[in-house]
Protein backbone atom coordinates (compact mmCIF):
# COMPACT_ATOMS: atom_id res chain seq x y z
CA UNK A 1 0.00 0.00 0.00
CA UNK A 2 1.68 3.76 -0.87
CA UNK A 3 0.79 6.37 1.04
CA UNK A 4 1.20 10.21 0.01
CA UNK A 5 0.09 13.65 0.90
CA UNK A 6 -3.40 15.01 0.04
CA UNK A 7 -2.23 18.27 -1.78
CA UNK A 8 -2.93 16.53 -5.31
CA UNK A 9 -6.49 16.25 -3.56
CA UNK A 10 -7.32 19.92 -2.90
CA UNK A 11 -6.85 20.07 -6.87
CA UNK A 12 -9.60 17.68 -7.24
CA UNK A 13 -10.25 13.93 -8.05
CA UNK A 14 -9.39 14.12 -11.30
CA UNK A 15 -6.09 16.16 -10.89
CA UNK A 16 -5.59 13.90 -8.18
CA UNK A 17 -6.03 10.49 -10.33
CA UNK A 18 -4.10 11.71 -13.02
CA UNK A 19 -1.27 12.87 -10.64
CA UNK A 20 -1.51 9.20 -9.05
CA UNK A 21 -1.24 7.39 -11.76
CA UNK A 22 1.38 9.14 -13.28
CA UNK A 23 3.50 8.55 -10.31
CA UNK A 24 2.61 4.83 -10.00
CA UNK A 25 4.12 4.46 -13.86
CA UNK A 26 6.95 6.33 -12.68
CA UNK A 27 7.72 3.66 -10.60
CA UNK A 28 7.13 0.55 -12.91
CA UNK A 29 9.53 2.13 -15.09
CA UNK A 30 12.04 1.90 -12.61
CA UNK A 31 11.08 -1.94 -12.31
CA UNK A 32 14.27 -4.34 -12.70
CA UNK A 33 13.93 -5.47 -16.26
CA UNK A 34 13.29 -9.34 -15.54
CA UNK A 35 10.39 -8.68 -13.27
CA UNK A 36 7.23 -9.71 -15.56
CA UNK A 37 5.49 -6.57 -17.02
CA UNK A 38 2.25 -6.42 -15.59
CA UNK A 39 0.45 -3.54 -15.36
CA UNK A 40 -0.25 -2.59 -11.64
CA UNK A 41 -4.03 -2.25 -10.80
CA UNK A 42 -4.84 0.80 -8.93
CA UNK A 43 -7.53 0.74 -6.20
CA UNK A 44 -8.88 3.73 -4.89
CA UNK A 45 -9.69 3.39 -1.14
CA UNK A 46 -12.82 5.59 -0.87
CA UNK A 47 -13.72 4.51 3.20
CA UNK A 48 -15.89 7.06 4.53
CA UNK A 49 -16.50 9.42 1.46
CA UNK A 50 -19.34 9.53 -0.06
CA UNK A 51 -20.56 8.08 -2.93
CA UNK A 52 -20.79 11.21 -5.15
CA UNK A 53 -16.76 10.95 -5.00
CA UNK A 54 -16.90 7.36 -5.71
CA UNK A 55 -19.25 8.04 -8.99
CA UNK A 56 -16.90 11.57 -9.43
CA UNK A 57 -13.91 9.30 -9.99
CA UNK A 58 -15.69 7.38 -12.16
CA UNK A 59 -16.43 9.52 -14.72
CA UNK A 60 -12.54 10.07 -14.58
CA UNK A 61 -12.19 6.67 -15.29
CA UNK A 62 -11.35 5.22 -12.28
CA UNK A 63 -13.04 1.57 -11.76
CA UNK A 64 -11.65 -0.26 -8.94
CA UNK A 65 -12.43 0.67 -5.61
CA UNK A 66 -11.63 -0.15 -1.84
CA UNK A 67 -13.47 -0.10 1.56
CA UNK A 68 -12.29 -1.62 4.59
CA UNK A 69 -15.68 -1.95 6.70
CA UNK A 70 -18.87 -4.00 5.46
CA UNK A 71 -21.90 -2.51 6.14
CA UNK A 72 -20.25 1.11 4.77
CA UNK A 73 -19.44 -1.14 1.27
CA UNK A 74 -23.05 -2.69 1.03
CA UNK A 75 -24.47 0.80 1.45
CA UNK A 76 -22.20 2.30 -0.92
CA UNK A 77 -21.82 -0.48 -3.64
CA UNK A 78 -25.78 -0.45 -3.61
CA UNK A 79 -26.17 3.27 -4.17
CA UNK A 80 -29.21 3.46 -6.52
CA UNK A 81 -27.18 6.32 -8.38
CA UNK A 82 -23.76 4.58 -7.85
CA UNK A 83 -25.38 1.12 -9.63
CA UNK A 84 -26.68 3.27 -12.74
CA UNK A 85 -23.77 5.75 -13.45
CA UNK A 86 -21.23 3.29 -12.57
CA UNK A 87 -22.28 -0.30 -14.46
CA UNK A 88 -18.44 -1.32 -14.80
CA UNK A 89 -17.17 -0.62 -11.14
CA UNK A 90 -15.00 -3.61 -9.30
CA UNK A 91 -15.32 -3.35 -5.25
CA UNK A 92 -12.38 -4.66 -3.53
CA UNK A 93 -12.87 -5.32 -0.07
CA UNK A 94 -9.66 -5.02 1.69
CA UNK A 95 -10.35 -4.24 5.30
CA UNK A 96 -10.57 -7.42 8.13
CA UNK A 97 -13.32 -9.90 7.91
CA UNK A 98 -15.08 -11.59 10.63
CA UNK A 99 -16.68 -14.63 9.93
CA UNK A 100 -20.04 -13.58 10.99
CA UNK A 101 -19.79 -10.60 8.08
CA UNK A 102 -18.91 -12.73 5.73
CA UNK A 103 -22.52 -13.59 4.38
CA UNK A 104 -23.16 -9.81 4.69
CA UNK A 105 -20.11 -9.17 2.25
CA UNK A 106 -21.18 -11.74 -0.51
CA UNK A 107 -24.54 -9.46 -1.28
CA UNK A 108 -22.47 -6.44 -2.19
CA UNK A 109 -23.34 -5.64 -6.00
CA UNK A 110 -19.95 -5.86 -7.76
CA UNK A 111 -18.12 -7.28 -5.07
CA UNK A 112 -14.96 -8.07 -7.53
CA UNK A 113 -12.17 -9.28 -4.83
CA UNK A 114 -11.54 -9.88 -1.15
CA UNK A 115 -7.96 -8.87 0.02
CA UNK A 116 -7.61 -9.89 3.24
CA UNK A 117 -7.83 -14.38 3.54
CA UNK A 118 -5.66 -14.37 6.62
CA UNK A 119 -7.08 -18.42 7.57
CA UNK A 120 -8.41 -21.65 5.97
CA UNK A 121 -11.67 -21.26 8.41
CA UNK A 122 -11.65 -17.87 6.56
CA UNK A 123 -11.60 -19.08 3.53
CA UNK A 124 -13.31 -21.90 3.68
CA UNK A 125 -16.41 -19.90 4.82
CA UNK A 126 -16.07 -17.56 1.90
CA UNK A 127 -16.34 -20.27 -0.32
CA UNK A 128 -19.00 -21.58 1.18
CA UNK A 129 -21.30 -18.19 0.99
CA UNK A 130 -19.74 -17.49 -2.66
CA UNK A 131 -20.93 -20.99 -3.69
CA UNK A 132 -24.63 -20.60 -2.05
CA UNK A 133 -25.11 -17.24 -4.07
CA UNK A 134 -24.70 -19.19 -7.22
CA UNK A 135 -22.85 -16.32 -9.12
CA UNK A 136 -20.89 -17.80 -12.59
CA UNK A 137 -17.79 -16.47 -12.22
CA UNK A 138 -15.60 -17.51 -8.86
CA UNK A 139 -14.77 -15.26 -6.58
CA UNK A 140 -11.45 -13.37 -6.59
CA UNK A 141 -9.42 -13.65 -3.53
CA UNK A 142 -5.88 -12.69 -2.17
CA UNK A 143 -3.84 -13.88 0.87
CA UNK A 144 -2.78 -11.39 3.38
CA UNK A 145 0.49 -12.06 5.16
CA UNK A 146 2.15 -10.70 8.11
CA UNK A 147 5.36 -9.66 6.79
CA UNK A 148 6.35 -6.79 9.75
CA UNK A 149 5.58 -9.44 12.54
CA UNK A 150 3.16 -6.70 14.18
CA UNK A 151 0.89 -7.77 16.72
CA UNK A 152 -1.07 -5.07 15.66
CA UNK A 153 -2.04 -6.33 12.33
CA UNK A 154 -3.73 -8.65 10.72
CA UNK A 155 -2.48 -11.71 8.48
CA UNK A 156 -1.22 -14.82 8.40
CA UNK A 157 2.58 -15.39 9.23
CA UNK A 158 4.85 -16.04 6.73
CA UNK A 159 5.70 -19.88 7.32
CA UNK A 160 1.76 -20.47 6.72
CA UNK A 161 1.71 -18.97 3.50
CA UNK A 162 2.23 -22.20 1.15
CA UNK A 163 -0.27 -24.12 2.98
CA UNK A 164 -3.13 -21.58 2.74
CA UNK A 165 -2.66 -20.86 -1.04
CA UNK A 166 -2.69 -24.49 -1.62
CA UNK A 167 -5.69 -25.36 0.66
CA UNK A 168 -7.23 -22.43 -1.35
CA UNK A 169 -6.62 -23.55 -4.82
CA UNK A 170 -7.04 -27.54 -4.10
CA UNK A 171 -10.12 -27.03 -1.53
CA UNK A 172 -11.94 -24.00 -2.20
CA UNK A 173 -13.36 -24.54 -6.35
CA UNK A 174 -15.59 -21.40 -5.69
CA UNK A 175 -12.27 -19.02 -5.42
CA UNK A 176 -9.71 -17.53 -7.91
CA UNK A 177 -6.32 -17.33 -5.70
CA UNK A 178 -4.63 -13.99 -7.22
CA UNK A 179 -2.00 -13.50 -5.22
CA UNK A 180 -0.38 -11.74 -1.76
CA UNK A 181 -1.37 -9.06 -0.07
CA UNK A 182 0.91 -7.58 2.97
CA UNK A 183 1.23 -4.21 4.53
CA UNK A 184 4.65 -3.29 5.53
CA UNK A 185 6.07 -1.74 9.15
CA UNK A 186 5.38 2.12 8.74
CA UNK A 187 8.32 2.68 11.36
CA UNK A 188 10.78 1.57 8.56
CA UNK A 189 14.23 3.43 9.24
CA UNK A 190 14.36 4.98 5.75
CA UNK A 191 17.97 5.75 5.86
CA UNK A 192 18.36 1.82 6.18
CA UNK A 193 16.96 1.78 2.47
CA UNK A 194 13.52 1.51 1.13
CA UNK A 195 10.91 -0.61 2.69
CA UNK A 196 10.68 -3.39 0.91
CA UNK A 197 6.69 -3.70 1.15
CA UNK A 198 6.00 -0.46 -0.18
CA UNK A 199 8.20 -0.69 -3.31
CA UNK A 200 6.35 -1.03 -6.63
CA UNK A 201 9.22 -1.31 -8.28
CA UNK A 202 9.81 -4.76 -6.74
CA UNK A 203 6.78 -6.14 -8.77
CA UNK A 204 3.54 -4.91 -6.89
CA UNK A 205 0.70 -5.55 -8.81
CA UNK A 206 -2.45 -4.21 -6.83
CA UNK A 207 -1.72 -0.61 -5.65
CA UNK A 208 -4.14 1.13 -2.90
CA UNK A 209 -4.48 5.01 -2.46
CA UNK A 210 -7.13 6.84 -0.68
CA UNK A 211 -6.26 10.00 1.27
CA UNK A 212 -4.36 11.25 -2.02
CA UNK A 213 -7.09 10.84 -4.43
CA UNK A 214 -10.19 11.57 -2.05
CA UNK A 215 -8.70 14.11 0.99
CA UNK A 216 -8.36 13.19 4.50
CA UNK A 217 -10.74 11.25 6.26
CA UNK A 218 -13.44 12.15 8.62
CA UNK A 219 -13.88 9.64 11.22
CA UNK A 220 -16.30 11.46 13.07
CA UNK A 221 -19.12 10.57 10.29
CA UNK A 222 -18.87 7.11 10.45
CA UNK A 223 -21.62 4.67 10.81
CA UNK A 224 -22.36 3.61 14.13
CA UNK A 225 -22.99 0.01 13.04
CA UNK A 226 -19.73 -0.23 11.46
CA UNK A 227 -17.86 0.83 14.57
CA UNK A 228 -19.78 -1.69 16.38
CA UNK A 229 -18.89 -4.52 14.10
CA UNK A 230 -15.73 -3.63 13.50
CA UNK A 231 -12.59 -5.51 15.08
CA UNK A 232 -10.55 -2.72 16.71
CA UNK A 233 -7.34 -3.96 14.91
CA UNK A 234 -8.60 -3.69 11.44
Amino acid sequence: MWRAGSMSAELGVGFALRAVNERVQQSVARRPRDLPAIQPRLVAVSKTKPADMVIEAYSHGQRTFGENYVQELLEKASNPTVLSSCPEIKWHFIGHLQKQNVNKLMAVPNLFMLETVDSVKLADKVNSSWQKKGSPERLKVMVQINTSGEESKHGLPPSETIATVEHIKTSCPSLEFMGLMTIGSFGHDLSQGPNPDFQIEVGSTNVRVGSTIFGERDYSKKLTQDKTTADPKA
